[in-house]
């Protein structure tokens, strides 16, 4: 292999659990959030657990796909967040290689994983299994356009996140919501009064919806 292109997020673990990618019906690449790792978003996995699944979470270099908020300009975050895009991109690739077609592939992030795995599909956009956003949303500045290419063909996404969230202003999260509807997805986005940074039993509820319509 020739490592052109090598960005800080390269040649990094890629965690597996679950069935191998030969036996599963469908997969889920599973996103890490800041100062977290590939092993921790795999319990999240577990709390997601279906028989029929395969489950991919990459690492992070230094536990962080980029250094600062997904608010800031865009060429503060470099070249974290090209680096990740193609962490994921690499790993829908994987997927399909095994033969899992991009409609049974579910991508699932938490905080600062979800704002990558939101961006990848926005930039990448097609009928891919669903999209789990946790407390995240689209990277870039206020004022960032919005305009991708592509269509997500009624792709199910489910975006959760507090209304007092830290991290995440709720306004992004509504601007996330509805570039992706125009991208044609079918999403349910739901605001939780005083939430913490956290996922609550209810987002798991609304993600297994999603897990067992691609299943289904």
């Amino acid at each position: 292999m020739h490592h052109t292109n090598q960005g800080p997020h390269q040649g990094k673990p890629l965690l597996a659990a679950g069935l191998s990618l030969d036996e599963a019906a469908a997969a889920m690449i599973l996103v890490h959030g800041r100062g977290a790792t590939a092993q921790s978003i795999l319990e999240l996995g577990s709390a997601l657990a279906d028989p029929e699944l395969a489950y991919l979470a990459p690492q992070a270099s230094g536990n962080s796909w980029y250094p600062y908020s997904f608010m800031a300009p865009i060429a503060q975050n470099e070249p974290g967040i090209t680096s990740g895009l193609k962490v994921l991109a690499d790993a829908v690739t994987l997927v399909e290689d095994a033969g899992i077609p991009a409609d049974k592939i579910i991508l699932c992030g938490f905080s600062q994983g979800a704002c990558l795995a939101s961006e990848f599909v926005a930039r990448h956009a097609r009928r891919y299994g669903g999209l789990l956003v946790f407390s995240g949303g689209l990277i870039g500045p206020p004022g960032t356009s919005r305009q991708y290419e592509g269509s997500l063909a009624g792709m199910p996404v489910f975006i959760g996140c507090s209304d007092i969230d830290p991290h995440i202003p709720v306004d992004r999260v509504k601007e996330t919501a509805a570039t992706f509807t125009n991208l044609g997805a079918s999403v349910t986005q739901k605001i939780y009064p005083g939430m913490g940074h956290t996922i609550i039993d209810d987002e798991i509820d609304q993600a297994m919806r999603i897990v067992e319509s691609v299943l289904s």
